[in-house]
């Protein structure tokens, strides 16, 4: 199974919280790829035409998961996170929606238009990276498994 992991990557903290998630999802559900914008575009950032190329690989990304994983943090969604979950939603893609960031407004602190797209929403109530990944591993399990 493939996971698109959708959020911002800007600061040390995002990404280092990005790829803490990422393991801790693989150990979780075995036999599955979580992708990470931040490590494919390490090699498009020296091109010419990175922007471009970093545009398009993300989007081929999301045609290429099975779930896409989208982080809902800060005041207003980050806008690439934002696209990349139209994108999803678009292609009937299941999304799975998860906010660490406890400001509120609106529909638990989220634009109601992201937070309706998502299929399974986790709001985080003091967790833990380990019970984080477990919810969302569960999630994904719920939202990929096939209906008998």
């Amino acid at each position: 199974m493939k996971i698109y992991l959708a959020g911002a990557l800007f600061s040390m903290a995002e990404r280092n919280f990005n790829v803490g998630l990422a393991g801790a999802l693989e150990k979780r559900l075995i036999e599955s790829e979580v992708m990470l914008p931040q490590e494919r575009e390490k090699k498009l950032l020296k091109l010419d035409d990175a922007r471009a190329k970093i545009f398009s690989d993300c989007i081929s990304a999301v045609d290429e998961a099975d779930v896409v994983l989208a982080l809902l943090e800060g005041p207003d969604v980050d806008s690439g996170t934002s696209v990349e979950m139209g994108y999803a939603f678009a292609q009937g893609k299941p999304i799975v929606g998860l906010r660490t960031d406890f400001r509120i407004s609106e529909d638990g602190g989220l634009n109601l238009m992201v937070s309706n797209v998502c299929d399974a929403l986790i709001v985080d109530k003091g967790l833990g990276l380990d019970d984080l990944a477990d919810k969302c591993a569960e999630a994904i399990r719920r939202l990929t498994m096939p209906v008998c």
